[in-house]
């Protein structure tokens, strides 16, 4: 899959997680290599940070969340790189509604 690493132009509207719009093109995400769903069953294969399946993306490509989240990608041998999303890697989800939603995740139980 080709991957555009080109910065979108400034939008003169700012979003912010939760507003509602699924529109996330020009937001960034992180690519990695594929690496299966950790649900027990389950056949997804995901190629981005995903959160019940959903490509996490974040409005800015040096938000601290998002560095955060490669590096940790990075440790565990996934080959992170920072792209900007584009409507054709699939469902998106902003990480701060996802964060504000309670973290859910596909097949993998919350503390009780």
């Amino acid at each position: 899959m080709q991957v555009s690493s080109k910065t979108p132009a400034p939008t003169s509207k700012k979003r912010s997680a939760g507003e509602g719009d699924e529109d996330h093109a020009g937001w960034y995400c992180v690519e990695t290599d594929p690496f299966p769903c950790p649900a027990p069953g389950c056949s997804f294969v995901a190629q981005f940070m995903t959160a019940a399946h959903l490509v996490l993306v974040w409005q800015e490509r040096d938000d601290p969340n998002l560095l955060r989240h490669a590096q940790r990608a990075k440790e565990v041998g996934r080959n992170p790189r920072v792209v900007t999303y584009e409507a054709t890697f699939g469902p998106s989800a902003s990480y701060y509604a996802w964060e504000a939603a309670g973290r859910p995740v596909h097949g993998i139980r919350g503390k009780t």
